[in-house]
């Protein structure tokens, strides 16, 4: 047994059910194999620092606990995701799902928290869409092109995983991985393969 932690984003989160899903890609060992979860808790955190990305070397958001109890239980490590239950929840906007079919290349905005606890949407583009089965968290190909987001952070780092994307008003995905070569670049996971996996 061993235990990790690690900041994320929570995706999506359905106040009729409590359920909610984060991340878009699983957690892995070192190896890169799954882990098996056999607990797990969310937290309310807020960050306190930014280690900007650049070529060869991904950044990352640092983070602290805003308070030692869960807002939520996780249940499930999948390849789409962390999923879990929570009583509380979070607060937020409501969006529709867009379907696989609904999704184009083009302007899209992303919603992250990269100070504090406070949300803010980014502009970003998606270059590219793959086949919907792709499993690995892969499914576009995007671009971040928000100049303040480009100054903060240089684009995506680690921790914006589950940052969700928008498009047309619609919720069609979220963030999962960067370009380590290219940090203004990186990929996000449809939202129907992260439900799916729910």
């Amino acid at each position: 047994k061993q235990g990790v932690t690690g900041i994320g984003t929570v995706t999506w989160y359905d106040p009729e059910s409590g359920a909610f899903g984060a991340l878009g890609h699983g957690v892995n060992n070192t190896c890169g194999e799954l882990l098996e979860m056999q607990q797990g808790a969310a937290y309310q955190a807020a960050i306190v620092s930014v280690k900007k990305g650049m070529v060869g070397t991904p950044g990352q958001l640092m983070g602290t606990l805003k308070s030692e109890m869960p807002i939520g239980a996780l249940k499930k490590n999948a390849e789409q995701g962390v999923f879990g239950q929570t009583e509380t929840g979070w607060q937020g906007i409501c969006l529709p799902t867009a379907e696989i079919g609904q999704i184009r290349t083009g302007q899209a905005h992303i919603r992250a928290n990269i100070q504090g606890n406070a949300v803010q949407e980014y502009s970003v583009e998606i270059l590219k869409i793959y086949p919907h089965n792709r499993t690995n968290g892969r499914n576009m190909l995007l671009k971040v092109t928000d100049p303040a987001l480009l100054e903060a952070t240089g684009g995506i780092v680690q921790g914006m995983s589950g940052s969700p994307i928008i498009q047309d008003g619609k919720l069609i995905g979220a963030v999962t991985h960067v370009l380590v070569n290219d940090p203004t670049t990186g990929y996000g996971i449809f939202i129907e393969n992260m439900l799916d996996a729910a």
